[in-house]
């Protein structure tokens, strides 16, 4: 486990910013120790003044290099936010229209993706893990039901040793945890004493480390000390698994004074993206499916929201003006396993069926990315024909806000906000999916707006306008207003929210005048140094209470510029290689601002045609001289953004268009793939890679052709067996950093 900061480690990094300024003291008055030896005033105050100058200058460009690394790590974030969000729409349109890909081909990924499709009873499933042997070779900590504190102090010392628990202790554990949740309300109602102030912690995201400080700094769970975790237990960091044992552990040891929420990570599609999935089949091969298929279930029992003394709510995102608490209160939250996933239509098994289902489908992802899927499947008989689907009505609208009237309006029609047509892609709101045009469902059913009130609650963020309105940028929930927060508190007779969903630098952050505090508890989140952990403790009073800490591998606490520095390098190397991802779209961008074909464009050019493409809202002109040269008129060499990467294996029969693109979507390629393969050997089918890239492809709107295709299949089967070794697929399309190469 690391360290957290110490004072004595605090007075070693200010020592070496004193020892900076002495350097730099003696640089510009040489002389100095004589003229210290006999002091005169107006030297004294001129060498303070050029210390204090310089010192604030050096501060302010480190102050503006933090930031913009701060950007460009939430930038890519989102980003792959929105990017998930789009792969779970394809794997939503394959899982409620079709079956199987083709024929009598085998369902590819239903086993993982289809929560509904195990049908043994709890006492055969209980039964069947309590045959599962423990050998005697084991050494690692062993559980008996109910639990008890020896327990949870075996597996929290275990866990300090690297151990792993064995798979049928997990599954128990699981079972007993979700047999108690079925029983737990959607939000939770707790009160404080002076003698128990509660612990509310955010985000962990499978950081083990941190969790482990937290309970050394502020004590472990007990009757008389309560916590709450505020969701994002798993996902990102590599100890995930062992997280929520410990959490689940200690939840059945002291079900009244330990509290959990559910966060976005807590949903199967997202594991699927960000790690948690590949975590647990790489650590249980043999009972990973049925550990994960057990997880959603477990997941989607997860409590929603807390109130605290009937005055704080707690949540892990945030809220919007649908929000509704006597809603939420009543919903049944099991039914949304995935907050990705739009719940299905209660549909007959009559011949529209499909139609509607692609009428549904079509309220996410536009017009436009309807016909061009529909379109793709009608061709290969997975849908039926436009001549069958020419029934398709639905009302067309374009949604505007009046700010005037604070209304919203659709055509002649004005609707107040409370009262707006329900709009799913609102909610799920991808901008690149051609969502110029949306549907709107004319009878909105219950399980689409319980879903919204779910989304709301696990994905948006807080913003310093007033209104509510989609959070594109993330690509799910929406941005609320103080105007939203005071509405909502108010109404419920309220004083504070809490909620977590997004890092920030100290740990935590204040915003509508007090009224919402977001708590992130994952210190070193994008990098090492790059912020701290917090947690809040609340009494009676309701006054929250910060502590913070950050989890360290270095005895040694790193400088502010040292920091900086490691934060900034790896930013910028995430951004290279979004850049070379995005490489043919960049040129293009950049050629139509090179009328003469020189090779350069102006700075404000470069920026417009960057962010034009990457939609990364940065402050692009400022990172220019980082990740770009100059010519010798001033200009920029656009193309010197590109010559630093290089794929590290090329495929001679892969065109260099194909190479990008098989790049730019390794990390939705290798989901599927994993998906794809089930006994997890690493080992998949021509055939199956040929239709699920072809299926992906149409998804996202790719021109290339079937022969292209085929001849990147046979390229990557190297020895010919029929089977594509996906690993080395991956590594052949990973990008090397030359300079880095060299370095090393």
């Amino acid at each position: 486990m690391g360290c957290g900061t110490s004072i004595a480690t605090q007075r070693q990094g200010k020592k070496s910013e004193k020892a900076l300024s002495y350097k730099f003291f003696y640089s510009i008055m040489p002389h100095a120790d004589e003229a210290l030896r006999t002091p005169s005033p107006a030297v004294a105050l001129k060498a303070a003044i050029l210390i204090q100058q310089w010192f604030r200058r050096y501060m302010a460009r480190l102050e503006i290099r933090r930031r913009y690394t701060w950007s460009i790590f939430q930038s890519i974030e989102y980003a792959g936010e929105q990017d998930q969000l789009q792969l779970s729409s394809f794997f939503t349109f394959m899982l409620d229209n079709f079956t199987h890909l083709s024929g009598d081909s085998p369902d590819l990924i239903s086993h993982v993706l289809d929560p509904n499709n195990d049908f043994m009873n709890e006492e055969a499933k209980l039964a069947k893990y309590e045959k599962i042997e423990v050998p005697d070779s084991y050494a690692g900590p062993r559980l008996s039901f109910p639990l008890t504190v020896v327990h949870t102090n075996a597996l929290l010392s275990g866990f300090k040793q690297q151990q792993t628990l064995h798979p049928r202790y997990v599954l128990q554990l699981l079972h007993e945890t979700k047999k108690f949740l079925k029983h737990m309300p959607n939000i939770i109602h707790l009160s404080t004493t002076y003698t128990r102030q509660i612990t509310v912690c955010g985000d962990l995201h499978g950081k083990l480390d941190d969790l482990l400080l937290i309970f050394y700094k502020n004590g472990l769970p007990s009757d008389e000390n309560p916590y709450l975790f505020n969701g994002d237990f798993v996902d990102r960091g590599k100890k995930s698994m062992e997280i929520i044992i410990i959490l689940f552990a200690f939840l059945l040891v002291y079900p009244n004074n330990m509290h959990l929420n559910r966060g976005n990570h807590e949903d199967y599609i997202m594991n699927l993206r960000y790690g948690f999935t590949k975590e647990v089949m790489q650590k249980y091969k043999t009972h990973g499916r049925e550990i994960l298929q057990l997880l959603q279930d477990v997941f989607s029992f997860l409590p929603i929201a807390t109130i605290i003394d009937n005055k704080v709510l707690i949540v892990h995102g945030g809220i919007s003006d649908f929000t509704d608490l006597d809603v939420l209160a009543s919903i049944e939250r099991h039914k949304f396993k995935s907050a990705l996933r739009l719940p299905k239509l209660n549909t007959d098994d009559s011949p529209d069926k499909g139609k509607k289902r692609v009428q549904f489908f079509s309220q996410c992802i536009g017009v436009g990315g309807l016909n061009k899927i529909q379109t793709t499947f009608q061709s290969n008989g997975f849908l039926p024909s436009s001549n069958n689907c020419s029934s398709f009505h639905t009302k067309q609208c374009k949604p505007c806000y009046s700010k005037e009237k604070d209304v919203m309006t659709t055509g002649d029609e004005h609707h107040p906000p409370s009262q707006t047509l329900f709009n799913p892609s609102a909610i799920l709101e991808v901008p690149f999916l051609d969502s110029g045009i949306n549907f709107v469902a004319e009878e909105p059913i219950r399980e689409e707006l319980e879903w919204k009130q779910i989304v709301d609650l696990l994905w948006s963020d807080p913003k310093n306008q007033n209104g509510c309105i989609p959070n594109s940028f993330r690509g799910g929930g929406c941005y609320f207003g103080p105007d939203v927060t005071l509405r909502l508190l108010k109404k419920y007779n309220l004083q504070l929210l809490i909620r977590s969903h997004e890092c920030k630098q100290d740990g935590y952050e204040l915003c509508h005048d007090g009224k919402v505090i977001t708590i992130f508890s994952a210190s070193n989140y994008y990098e090492e140094g790059s912020n701290r952990g917090a947690y809040i403790k609340l009494g009676p009073d309701l006054v929250p209470r910060f502590f913070q800490y950050q989890v360290s591998k270095y005895t040694r606490r790193l400088t502010i510029q040292q920091s900086v520095t490691a934060a900034e390098g790896s930013a910028l190397k995430s951004l290279r290689e979004k850049l070379y991802a995005h490489k043919t779209d960049l040129i293009a961008a950049f050629k139509d601002c090179d009328k003469n074909n020189t090779g350069r464009i102006s700075t404000s050019d470069w920026a417009s045609a960057v962010e034009s493409v990457l939609h990364l809202d940065l402050p692009w002109r400022t990172l220019r001289s980082r990740l770009v040269k100059l010519g010798p008129d001033g200009n920029v060499d656009y193309l010197s953004c590109f010559e630093d990467l290089q794929i590290e294996r090329s495929i001679k029969e892969v065109t260099p268009c194909l190479m990008e693109t098989l790049y730019r979507y390794r990390t939705d390629l290798e989901i599927i793939f994993n998906i794809i393969d089930k006994d997890h050997s690493g080992l998949i089918s021509i055939e199956e890679f040929r239709q699920t890239w072809k299926l992906f492809s149409s998804h996202l709107h790719i021109p290339i052709d079937d022969e292209a295709i085929d001849d990147l299949a046979r390229s990557i089967d190297y020895n010919k067996d029929g089977s594509i070794d996906f690993n080395e697929f991956l590594e052949a399309f990973r990008v090397v950093h030359k300079l880095d190469s060299k370095e090393n």
